[in-house]
């Protein structure tokens, strides 16, 4: 039995009658119901759609006539085609009122097989076709509802997308216009429909020549295509664009191009903007290895002893190493010289107690800042040598004005030791007299048997200090209550740089301190702390991009001193560590002494996290 089949309905009020058209009808595909009055055959009509009905004309009750009239007029069963079948003579009136009932046809009886087949075929037939047209007709409505849901989403991720839509015809017309290509270029889909590019401005003639051989392109194969162009925006002007291009057909030999638009101007900015600062950053680590690699020619030159050359060397480096945590901590635009001046207090090479200084709040600028670092190195390191800060009771007065764009800083000695000018000038002289620049003329001394003048003029870098600098807060050294040796300290070190780890190893065996482990991981500073027995540990602040914290509490935990070495400032270690000393890479040998010999002589206590 197909799927679909076709029905029949028979109407009869005598069985053996139903019987006998049944068995004439019978074949495959086909549903014949039976009804013996009216009533019975109108129920059937509401619950099945027939292709044909056999009524009969003499029935009890309603007869046939009367039972097709009441088919006619509901809307239901209006359509479906009647034949009557009749015993009795058929005059013209009879005739007439069957058709105006609504028949198609008559049957007489005795039937005739031959004539009952061949129009029943004919209403199978149609019946079949009518049911085929129907399956049609609900296959291409759910295939059209379909089509209008994916449409629907097509237009919805294409006004909602990042990207422009545009379409355009083989005359290179503007066909269609996505609400994303309105916010991208702030031009309305009615201005521009069936519009040349270049006739409303928004192509040039080289994006236009680009997209006509995009469309010249044969489209057997789909092409795809893709460049970058510049698009105009209605406000802005040009924008850089990459386009994606599909050349379609209709069919009829007619080409059309989509095109998917992305706009790449913050992206070609980023670019620019990387290209800048990474040929900035290759400028300035070049500059400042080849100033590190003259301080250390000229160090090694100008000392009498390796000694000697390490502690100038060393002194200078950190000096460098500090200022470069200032402006990295101000995005290397420019940093205040009171921020200058309390890190030299913070490393030791000023005494900030006997320091007097006094000047208007002023910016500098990276170079000058870096000039002006050695320089107060070299001022801190003599006055701390020969003049002074070399005896009690001596004072140093820096002062400083700012005058239409040039800083004049004055630095004088008071109270020390009787001076005299040195027979020849050093490197540390050729580093002060540098701080301007380079020019001599823009640094002199005046040397005074009560205390050196220095006087030095900057003209370029300075300006008022910017609103918005952080506070500086200079880091103290805890001082020791008492000498502690070294000698008897067990040390762990944590460190993932070899050299650097090695460096550290060489110095704190040279204090007579006993290195137990070195470790370059998270996971292996734990396991080396849980396995020995260590009095202090030495922590970098990063190991291999992992942080610290868990190292730091297990520490703490087991209540070993410890402090950090680090290139990053205090901003960036674990927080809750405060009271744990920081020794900034590059370190300086006689700090990093200095610092565990106050770490053992105070009591340390440290906030568990």
């Amino acid at each position: 039995m197909p799927h679909n089949p076709i029905r029949f309905l028979i109407v009869d009020d005598v069985p053996e009658n139903i019987m006998a058209l049944e068995a004439l009808l019978r074949r495959d595909g086909l549903i014949v119901d039976r009804a013996r009055s009216a009533s019975e055959a109108l129920e059937l009509l509401l619950m099945h759609d027939y292709a044909l009905a056999f009524l009969d004309v003499q029935m009890p009750g309603t007869d046939g006539y009367e039972l097709a009239e009441l088919m006619r007029s509901t809307e239901r069963t209006r359509g479906v085609p009647i034949i009557f079948v009749t015993a009795a003579e058929m005059d013209d009136s009879r005739r007439f009122r069957g058709y105006e009932a609504g028949a198609v046809d008559y049957i007489f009886k005795p039937i005739d097989p031959v004539v009952l087949k061949s129009k029943a075929e004919v209403f199978f037939r149609i019946g079949r076709q009518a049911k085929e047209l129907a399956r049609q007709r609900d296959e291409l409505r759910e295939i059209a509802m379909h089509r209008d849901r994916a449409m629907a989403q097509l237009r919805a991720h294409a006004d909602n997308s990042p990207l422009a839509f545009v379409t355009l015809d083989s005359k290179g017309c503007i066909r269609d216009w996505s609400q994303g290509a309105e916010r991208m270029f702030g031009r309305s889909k009615s201005e521009l429909m069936h519009t040349k590019g270049t006739e409303c401005g928004w192509l040039d003639e080289d994006a236009e020549k680009l997209l006509a051989g995009w469309l010249q392109t044969p489209s057997d194969s789909a092409p795809r295509f893709s460049g970058e162009m510049q698009l105009d925006h209605a406000d802005i002007g040009a924008i850089s664009c990459e386009v994606y291009g599909s050349v379609l057909s209709d069919g009829a030999g007619q080409q059309s191009l989509s095109l998917q638009i992305l706009d790449i101007t913050e992206r070609r900015q980023a670019e620019e903007v990387r290209s800048l600062l990474i040929g900035e950053l290759n400028h300035r680590i070049k500059n400042t290895l080849a100033n590190v690699q003259a301080i250390a020619r000229q160090s090694l030159r100008q000392s009498e002893s390796l000694d000697q050359f390490e502690t100038s060397f060393g002194g200078r480096l950190q000096a460098l190493a500090r200022a470069h945590s200032i402006l990295s901590d101000a995005t290397w635009a420019s940093a205040p010289l009171d921020q200058l001046i309390d890190d030299q207090i913070s490393s030791g090479t000023l005494d900030g107690d006997r320091l007097q200084r006094n000047g208007p709040l002023v910016d500098l600028a990276p170079d000058t800042m870096l000039r002006l670092a050695l320089t107060l190195h070299e001022l801190g390191t003599n006055a701390a040598k020969y003049g002074a800060l070399s005896v009690p009771g001596g004072m140093v007065h820096l002062n400083w004005t700012l005058a239409h764009g040039q800083l004049e800083l004055t630095w004088r000695e008071t109270g020390g030791p009787k001076v005299t000018a040195p027979a020849r000038d050093g490197f540390g002289t050729t580093l002060i007299m540098a701080a301007g620049g380079g020019d001599n003329a823009s640094a002199n001394a005046e040397w005074h048997p009560d205390g050196v003048i220095w006087t030095i003029r900057l003209s370029d870098g300075v300006t008022p200090l910017k609103i918005g600098h952080p506070a500086s807060e200079a880091t103290t050294v805890p001082a020791a209550e008492g000498p502690v040796s070294l000698s008897d300290c067990r040390v762990l070190l944590v460190e993932d740089e070899p050299l650097v780890a090695l460096d550290l190893r060489y110095e704190l065996e040279d204090a007579g301190a006993t290195v137990v482990a070195i470790a370059r991981t998270v996971a292996e500073a734990l396991e080396k702390i849980r396995t020995n027995h260590v009095d202090i540990a030495l922590l970098d602040g990063n190991l291999k991009g992992e942080a610290v914290d868990d190292v730091a509490a297990l520490l703490t935990r087991r209540g070993v001193r410890f402090c950090f070495v680090s290139g990053y400032g205090r901003e960036h270690l674990p927080e809750g560590y405060d009271q744990a000393p920081l020794i900034e890479k590059p370190f300086r040998p006689d700090m990093l002494r200095s610092i565990l010999t106050g770490l053992l002589s105070r009591d340390f206590v440290q906030a568990a996290q």
